[in-house]
């Protein structure tokens, strides 16, 4: 077996200038990128590099996911490459750390898939991605009314009150977070091709203060890129309570075709 396996970072048009783009970038493992064309259709290619196969072998890689720092670095290289692309052509990014055994192999699923491959590039031409998340936060909305416990009123109910003002709060925020997602979903109906839902985020996930509630990317075709980008960012205008972070422009990463290549990607892997 070889010491090297080939790393697929996506599809993609082969656009004018796109090899020499290629060459230029580093990969995973500080590898060169090169360009493995369908040997049917140069139009079509997937975009590689050279993999140290010890570290992509099953239990390796099962090992390394487990390292955040090593995830770290797979998951910056493998998105820096796909960025870079994604600004000189269409691209189906695939899943982090697909590989398979050589070139060849990478070019016989690229045959494979050609006609699925060919419809979702069509479909994701001049599109890109933003992402929409909705947080709540108690700490930004108006505080309650002064709950110092009126004459006469005892100390357990006046308990009981505070904490149906407090509830009273929360309620009113998460009533005004699904507001803010109303709004969004709005603008996603007036401009955007696609929506992908993903599960809300918890923990160092979340990336932020506040309950994540809602996680949602978008699908936006390039001239109604700001458009969707300014309503969502003012989803939460008015609102106590609630913000709303908008990210992007991506490339299409929640709209490439599922797992794309990861069966022979876990054969491919192992010895």
């Amino acid at each position: 077996m070889s010491d090297l396996v080939t790393y697929a970072y996506a599809v993609a048009r082969n656009t004018a200038g796109l090899e020499e783009t290629s060459a230029a970038l580093v990969g995973v493992a500080e590898a060169p990128v090169h360009l493995v064309a369908d040997a049917h259709d140069d139009e079509l290619v997937l975009v590689v590099s050279p993999v140290p196969a010890p570290d992509f072998q099953e239990d390796a890689l099962k090992r390394h996911l487990e390292d955040l720092e090593w995830l770290e670095a797979i998951a910056r290289a493998h998105h820096g490459v796909i960025e870079a692309l994604a600004t000189r052509t269409t691209v189906l990014p695939l899943r982090l750390a697909t590989v398979y055994l050589d070139d060849n192999r990478a070019r016989d699923v690229l045959e494979g898939g050609r006609a699925a491959f060919v419809e979702r590039l069509a479909r994701l031409a001049e599109h890109v991605e933003w992402g929409v998340k909705i947080y709540v936060d108690p700490s930004m909305a108006p505080a309650p009314p002064d709950n110092a416990p009126a004459a006469g009123v005892t100390p357990g109910r006046a308990y009981l009150r505070n904490r149906r003002e407090q509830q009273s709060v929360r309620d009113s925020i998460y009533s005004a977070a699904q507001q803010a997602a109303e709004r969004v979903e709005a603008a996603g109906h007036r401009h955007a091709a696609g929506r992908a839902r993903h599960r809300i985020q918890q923990g160092a996930l979340a990336g932020a203060s506040g309950e994540n509630v809602l996680n949602d990317a978008y699908l936006i075709p390039r001239d109604h890129s700001e458009e969707f980008r300014a309503e969502a960012a003012h989803a939460a205008d008015g609102l106590p309570g609630v913000r709303v972070d908008v990210t992007g422009p991506w490339a299409p990463y929640s709209f490439a075709m599922p797992d794309v290549g990861s069966p022979d990607a876990a054969e491919d892997a192992s010895p």
